[in-house]
């Protein structure tokens, strides 16, 4: 099989690529209408996946993310920015070149205030941006698409329940207290990109160990539902993800079927972790 002759959609493939991506993110989003307080890091953490697609038996590794999370005082009411700058591999570049750059900005009650996505694949270069405001019962979304030559939405979005970005999803799950956890645990919220709200279900499995390279990970273990036919071969159980069982609550691994092919992310490294990572298990070689 020659992966160069796969035909990839660019904006179908992008949209593919980082709602997958989305989850390996940190946040800080609103819970019962006030901001979600995580304990699980702190400004100056950097940590690294890479990407992988797999068609049939050929697995190859497409892309790097670099996620910043640092103080943050240059945007009004804000005091934290988080970072992400994906690239595919010189392989992919040949095909499908992507250098995208998400951020999000938060205010003192790690409240969502601001997020924008930067998309620069060579020839095509797109800005997403969003705008939060928050009442006693719904999220307000101002969402703006545009390209250097033409606006292509401009429209506002309203959700009830916890409301955020693509951006800003694991970080949710980071702030739960996984000492906690039953069997079933499920956890709904929904992610605003261009014109849609994207309905998206946590579900809570089990403790579990993972093994990547010479490395083993003590986790918990989730499916997640996604209501995205688009991009999903199916909205059931579109994705998991595997979270290291230790006080950082960081995800190690994700996996999901896409409609060509599979997609897995497996943490690389990390620095200025606020916890020591002790869900990590050095395999003797």
């Amino acid at each position: 099989m020659n992966i160069r002759n796969i035909t990839i959609n660019r904006n179908m493939g992008m949209k593919r690529v980082f709602v997958f991506m989305l989850f390996v993110c940190c946040l800080q989003v609103s819970a019962q209408w006030k901001g979600m307080e995580s304990f699980s890091m702190l400004h100056g953490e950097k940590v690294t996946y890479d990407l992988y697609f797999k068609w049939g038996l050929i697995m190859t590794r497409a892309g790097e993310a670099s996620f910043s999370y640092d103080a943050e005082h240059a945007l009004a009411g804000a005091v934290s920015r988080y970072n992400l700058y994906f690239k595919t591999t010189k392989f992919f570049d040949g095909f499908f070149k992507m250098r995208d750059t998400l951020t999000g900005y938060y205010n003192s009650d790690n409240m969502l205030i601001y997020s924008s996505k930067r998309t620069d694949e060579g020839n095509y270069y797109l800005i997403d941006e969003l705008t939060f405001s928050y009442d006693a019962e719904k999220t307000r979304i101002r969402s703006l698409r545009y390209t250097p030559a033409r606006m292509k939405i401009d429209t506002v979005l309203t959700g009830a329940g916890i409301v955020t970005d693509m951006l800003s999803v694991a970080h949710y799950m980071r702030g739960i207290d996984r000492t906690k956890l039953k069997h079933g645990d499920s956890f709904p919220l929904a992610v605003a990109i261009g014109r849609e709200l994207v309905k998206i279900l946590f579900i809570y499995q089990n403790q579990a160990i993972i093994e990547h390279g010479n490395v083993k990970f003590n986790t918990r273990y989730f499916k997640i539902d996604i209501m995205d036919e688009e991009a999903f071969e199916s909205t059931k159980t579109s994705a998991e993800v595997w979270i290291g069982d230790d006080d950082n609550f960081l995800p190690v691994k994700l996996r999901s079927k896409l409609k060509i092919g599979y997609a897995e992310v497996y943490f690389k490294n990390a620095s200025g972790l606020a916890h020591p990572l002790n869900c990590r298990i050095e395999v003797k070689k």
